[in-house]
């Protein structure tokens, strides 16, 4: 017993001691056999327990790597979101989303690890609505163009709690994941929300061409009912957390899941969320239009006696129009006037009288009229006419 545990701590694996039979008869052969059976059992309980801390501080390590992982792919996606909001060209934005995708997939690599180990990393600060689950377990996949998503009036009506909403999409995300990777790639996944009279049931429903063995879907059915009584290290060792996630996730909160074949000879997913876990969403609250400036009104042409040909469209005046709640004001357009709507004042004002062609004699007619007015002032009045001009 003592080198067993002398050598379990040295790392080593102690061999279980085999029962051996009792060589004598009576009292002593029942105590000998009493003692061999304690222990075989003493010792397989000390490996056992062994087994369970090494496993405690294996758990326990991977919850503070993923913790630490998860802050540094967090800071990643906000520096992605500064770098969209500083770039307008569609080609990069295009790279910028699909490497927003891309850590966003291995943020929930990690948060899968935390949820092994016992532990989740999601969380909200209020509610989060059934539709937005729904979308948001979408988002987290590779091949998110292949689902389809209906929820009714279910998704905007019904919500989660901020402490089950963040992990009910991780939950999903899962779900749809598995579904998108063994289906046929040119079909369509359905996921479907409804209310019933235990809660809210949502199916996860694909299409495949080689449906699961009725075998396998009994083993991840009870994985799925409770993940603590099966045995998951293969998957674990392979590296296949999707189903195991979801059954942490579905015992933390007492979500129902299980798999079901359906009638097209793919799996149904059926999740059923209870309705101690639902709360209602409160209507959206649509802000008021802000009130409307009043339209200027239109220019009035000047009177005018004479009435000319109608302009075209685009040579006459455009009033300028209210703006639009929500929408950008126009562009100021140049008002191009009639001939009669022009003020009098920039108008030349046209001669009554016709040309004079003697302007030149007129003059010089003039200047003798006042010489000879002159020098009758000064000599007397004059009998002799006035000269014509």
């Amino acid at each position: 017993m003592l080198r067993s545990a002398d050598e379990l701590c040295r790392g080593g694996r102690p061999p279980l001691p085999e029962r051996q039979a009792p060589r004598q008869t009576g009292l002593t052969a029942e105590i000998d056999a009493a003692l061999s059976a304690l222990q075989v059992q003493a010792i397989s309980d000390l490996i056992r327990v062994h087994d369970r801390s090494q496993s405690a501080v294996l758990l326990s390590m991977l919850h503070q790597f993923s913790k630490r992982e998860h802050a540094l792919v967090g800071r990643a996606l906000e520096k992605l979101d500064a770098l969209q909001d500083l770039t307008e060209d569609p080609d990069q934005l295009d790279a910028l989303f699909k490497l927003d995708h891309l850590v966003t997939r291995m943020r929930r690599w990690v948060e899968s690890k935390a949820m092994v180990a016992g532990e989740s990393l999601r969380s909200a600060r209020e509610p989060v609505s059934v539709m937005h689950v729904l979308r948001g377990a979408n988002q987290e996949i590779l091949h998110y163009s292949r689902v389809t998503v209906a929820a009714g009036t279910v998704g905007a009506e019904l919500g989660l709690p901020r402490h089950v909403g963040p992990d009910m999409t991780h939950l999903l995300a899962e779900l749809i994941e598995n579904a998108t990777q063994f289906s046929d790639p040119t079909t369509k996944v359905q996921v479907r929300a409804q209310r019933v009279a235990l809660g809210l049931a949502v199916e996860v429903e694909d299409r495949v061409v080689i449906p699961m063995r009725p075998t396998d879907r009994e083993r991840w059915n009870h994985l799925l009912a409770d993940p603590h009584r099966v045995d998951v290290s293969a998957e674990v060792s392979a590296g296949r957390l999707g189903l195991l996630t979801t059954a942490m996730i579905a015992r933390r909160h007492g979500i129902s899941v299980e798999l079901k074949e359906n009638p097209t000879g793919g799996t149904t997913a059926l999740v059923v969320v209870p309705n101690r876990l639902l709360v209602a969403m409160p209507a959206p609250v649509v802000p008021p239009a802000p009130p409307q400036p009043p339209a200027a009104p239109a220019p009035r042409a000047a009177t005018s006696t004479r009435r000319s040909s109608p302009a075209p469209a685009q040579a006459r005046a455009r009033p300028v129009s209210a703006v639009v709640a929500g929408s950008a004001p126009p562009l100021p357009q140049r008002v191009v006037r009639e001939p009669s709507q022009m003020p009098a004042t920039s108008r030349p004002m046209l001669s009554t009288k016709g040309p004079r062609y003697d302007l030149a004699g007129a003059f010089q007619g003039g200047i003798k009229a006042a010489r000879a007015h002159d020098s009758t002032d000064a000599s007397g009045p004059s009998t002799a006419p006035p000269p014509h001009p």
